[in-house]
């Protein structure tokens, strides 16, 4: 399989003649080309950007054992927390090669640097069309997944769809499809503050190594993901997206190692729809999969294959001010089943409410408070019976340079 695909690579590569111009991407802004006769050297087509995120979770929290340590692992800890800072290096450093690097100075709140993104992309037609990435970037599955945490407004990403990927991204490669249109579309969606996900194309597909990113791959089977959107424009302006996107492969787990080793490596498979109505003002999110994977059985002490499901809806309004907006919301997630990269694939049961609102003072600053009310359960063989329920206060500041 790795062979013919890395086939399949190199003749796109031959057969594409024509450069590549920068799309939109999650994480990304846009930027406008000025012509100049003098000659430009790669180093100066580079642009830096970033934000930092700065938390407190300890008002009137009910119960200092709830906690997410996938989400925030600052839950129960006291307080303030820096969740991230993102410096973000991009440039079209070739007239066929853009280039995406973003680094967080605050990863596993433990403040050390990991890389997140680290990808290149190449345009294979004129129009750019057709892209193929090659690198660390997001996997193309879920709305919520690849929206960027600058732009999201819950202040964790739902437990049903980001128990797919751990920190949304891995090394692969992907090719996307979109018309120029649809390009265009997606860049608007976020540019003008609608809370887009990114130009991750109309139409994905891809593979990557499946072990998730900043880890070490452990067996010789590519993860297969492909996902299909569509941003549809009405007549009176109102924006709806609808997608659908799966992925499947072979996933190697960690094990206790008091508990039998004979299996560590278990077939996963997902599938899920996606709906969205932007925020013009009301807007309404809503995702859900289904699929197969490792969980932990507390009444075997054992890892077996079993059935996962889980999804979330939210609903928000956007009311524009004169430098930002005011955007009320609420979210309600569920899941049911196994963390693949956690603890003995450790076993989720998650009912979560949210209420929250954001201030946007301007483009530089925003201010949101979020009430979680939670029940949540995670358990592994060490800890085979855990289930906690509680109730707290959130906020966050977030500076956008």
């Amino acid at each position: 399989m790795r062979i013919q695909f890395a086939a399949a690579i190199v003749i796109l590569t031959l057969f594409s003649t024509n450069a590549f111009a920068r799309g939109m991407e999650g994480d990304s802004l846009l930027t406008t080309k000025t012509e100049s006769s003098a000659p430009v050297k790669w180093y100066d087509r580079i642009q830096l950007r970033g934000y930092a995120q700065i938390r407190y979770n300890g008002l009137l929290e009910t119960n200092p054992n709830l906690g997410c340590s996938q989400c925030d692992k600052s839950w129960g800890t006291g307080g303030f927390f820096l969740r991230r800072i993102r410096m973000i290096f991009s440039g079209q450093i070739h007239e066929r090669v853009y280039m995406y690097i973003q680094p967080d100075f605050a990863s596993g709140g433990q403040n050390f640097a990991q890389i997140r993104d680290a990808y290149f992309d190449l345009g294979l037609d004129a129009k750019q069309e057709f892209r193929l990435r090659i690198g660390q970037s997001k996997v193309p599955f879920g709305f919520e997944n690849l929206q960027s945490s600058q732009n999201r407004l819950p202040l964790d990403r739902n437990d049903g769809l980001n128990s797919a990927i751990l920190n949304e991204r891995d090394l692969g490669v992907f090719l996307y499809y979109a018309p120029s249109e649809i390009r265009e579309r997606f860049s608007y969606l976020v540019s003008s503050g609608l809370k887009g996900s990114g130009d991750y194309g109309m139409f994905g597909v891809g593979i990557y190594n499946g072990q998730t990113a900043n880890l070490p791959e452990k067996n010789r089977n590519f993860h297969a993901v492909t996902r299909v959107t569509y941003p549809m424009k009405l007549a009176s302006g109102q924006f709806i997206e609808a997608s659908l996107q799966g992925y499947a492969g072979k996933f190697v787990i960690n094990r206790n190692p008091l508990t039998d080793f004979d299996q560590i490596e278990f077939p996963e498979y997902r599938l899920g729809p996606t709906f969205v109505i932007y925020p013009q003002p009301f807007g309404l999110q809503a995702e859900f999969n289904w699929g197969r994977g490792p969980e932990y059985n507390p009444e075997t002490n054992e890892v077996e294959d079993a059935p996962l499901k889980g999804g979330y809806v939210l609903a928000s309004y956007m009311k524009k001010t004169g430098k930002g907006a005011i955007i009320p919301f609420t979210r309600y997630h569920y899941y049911s089943g196994g963390k693949k990269f956690e603890l003995d694939a450790t076993r989720h049961r998650v009912n979560e409410l949210e209420i929250g609102i954001e201030w946007q003072f301007h483009k530089a600053l925003e201010l949101v408070t979020m009430y979680t009310i939670s029940d949540r359960s995670a358990q592994n063989s060490l800890d085979p019976w855990n289930q906690e329920r509680g109730s707290l206060l959130r906020i966050q500041a977030q500076v956008n340079f």
